[in-house]
């Protein structure tokens, strides 16, 4: 008989449901989140279990690999799909939402979320730990630009350490002004050479990674981000199509189209921010500051000339998505012009 769990995990504890082919619970039980407990539970309650599924979340992506190495079949759905489906129950509870993940794994309409690999999520969080830190760094100085501000001194254009120089110069003769702003200046300073430290760490990355070398030879792609495009899209495989990537960082218009109601949005905005942000620099880079001739480049700046500047980013960004996918499917470094193809 096939029977179908689902799981819905909790920081503390997860509540599992069993079903079978017609639906009915069979089973129902609440374990520890531990993939030990959870596998105990399932052997005991569920060893011809056809599917099991759990929603994306915090600890999905730890569950499902160690449950996978334990011989469970199990399934990430997408939490928005899970969401739309759940939402119809009258009272919602754990107990509840795992019978009704139950019976989304029997009928079978979710849709299965890519788990990456652990590798991916440890660079995934060096990145975003240096992400982090540049942030509060450039929020440190904005908070001392402003303080400056209300007193009539101006910063100006300066960076690094320029920057503490400047500062220390402006409030030296406004003892009450230093007293709130040396702290602040002590705070960067000691962000400013943890931001240094990790920016060697993933630079050392890069160089021994043949793959973000490769995607490396793009102009205005450096090693943050061909490692936070690697960290992102994990397999190249997954896409079928290079073009697919742009949507999946949300780097394509939204569309509603329904009756006689057609139109095209803004950027989607899906998928991880990051890499998104990164991509638009990138973009940037190229377009102003590689004094190389290429085809991409012409391309943006005709496009700037009718859509703006700023759309125009955005578009070259996703023509970089789609160059990044198809380099690493192909394992071809970037083609400056039309003789080094046919070469």
């Amino acid at each position: 008989m096939e029977l179908y769990v689902g799981m819905d995990v909790s920081l503390k504890e997860t509540s599992i449901c069993v079903i079978d082919h017609e639906g009915n619970t069979l089973s129902e039980g609440t374990v520890t989140s531990e993939p030990s407990a959870i596998a105990a539970f399932l052997r005991a309650k569920a060893t011809e279990a056809k599917r099991i599924g759990l929603e994306s979340g915090p600890t999905a992506t730890w569950l499902w690999h160690e449950l996978r190495n334990l011989g469970l079949p199990v399934i990430c759905i997408d939490a928005r799909h899970a969401k739309a489906a759940l939402s119809m129950q009258i009272n919602k509870s754990d107990r509840n939402d795992a019978l009704g993940l139950a019976r989304i794994m029997q009928c079978g309409w979710y849709k299965e979320v890519r788990v990456k690999s652990l590798d991916s999520h440890e660079l995934r969080a060096v990145l975003s730990g240096r992400a982090l830190l540049v942030k509060i760094k450039r929020d440190l100085e904005n908070q001392i630009r402003g303080l400056l501000k209300n007193a009539g001194l101006l910063i100006g254009k300066v960076k690094g350490a320029a920057f503490a120089v400047r500062v220390e110069e402006l409030v030296a003769e406004n003892p009450a002004l230093e007293i709130a702003v040396v702290p602040l200046l002590a705070t960067r300073e000691s962000v400013r050479e943890a931001i240094a430290v990790l920016n060697r760490k993933l630079l050392d990355l890069a160089r021994n990674d043949p793959e973000s070398r490769r995607l490396m030879t793009v102009p205005g792609v450096g090693p943050v981000t061909a490692l936070a495009f690697r960290a992102a899209i994990d397999d190249p495989s997954r896409f079928k199509r290079s073009r697919s990537v742009g949507a999946y960082l949300g780097l394509t218009p939204r569309r509603h189209a329904s009756g006689e109601i057609d139109w095209n949005g803004r950027i989607s905005k899906c998928g991880e921010a990051m890499v998104r942000s990164y991509l638009f620099e990138a973009a940037g880079v190229l377009l102003t500051r590689v004094p190389r001739w290429r085809r991409l480049k012409a391309w943006g700046l005709r496009l700037s000339k009718r859509v703006g500047f700023k759309k125009a980013k955005v578009a070259v960004a996703r023509k970089l998505a789609v160059i990044l996918h198809r380099m690493w499917q192909d394992e071809t470094d970037f083609i400056w012009s039309n003789k080094e193809a046919t070469a």
